[in-house]
């Protein structure tokens, strides 16, 4: 059998997302998303840097030494990043559970206020880090 004839068969189908238009609301869920994957990502290199740190004052001054270069100056920026725009998108949610900025308005000027403050977090810890 075949599909029911209340089905068009001429809708339009767009299946390449580069050409899907997303809104806003949905580009700050989507980060805040992949901020929540990579941040469990590199769970693992913040345990050993704490671990390490704490074992002795010789192995603490080695992992101070290890951040003074670019490279884990950028990782750890990026954590950091990450971490600061998680959390802000994260009350904007908790926000929203609580029936606060539910309506398409408030929601989309949530989400631009989530990503401007996301970029000013990431470029003050920029400076505050190099």
């Amino acid at each position: 059998m075949g599909r029911p004839k209340t089905v068009k068969d001429n809708r339009p189908v767009n299946l390449n997302l580069a050409t899907f238009k997303w809104p806003i609301t949905a580009i700050s869920s989507i980060l805040h998303r992949i901020s929540g994957v990579l941040l469990f990502l590199a769970v693992p290199l913040c345990l050993w840097a704490l671990e390490k740190s704490l074992s002795s004052k010789a192995e603490f001054n080695q992992v101070k030494q290890i951040l003074q270069g670019d490279f884990p100056k950028l990782i750890l920026w990026a954590i950091l990043s990450l971490l600061t725009y998680h959390i802000i998108a994260g009350v904007r949610h908790l926000l929203m559970d609580a029936g606060i900025g539910e309506e398409l308005e408030s929601g989309i000027a949530g989400s631009q206020i989530v990503i401007v403050l996301g970029f000013v977090s990431a470029a003050g810890l920029g400076v505050w880090i190099w």
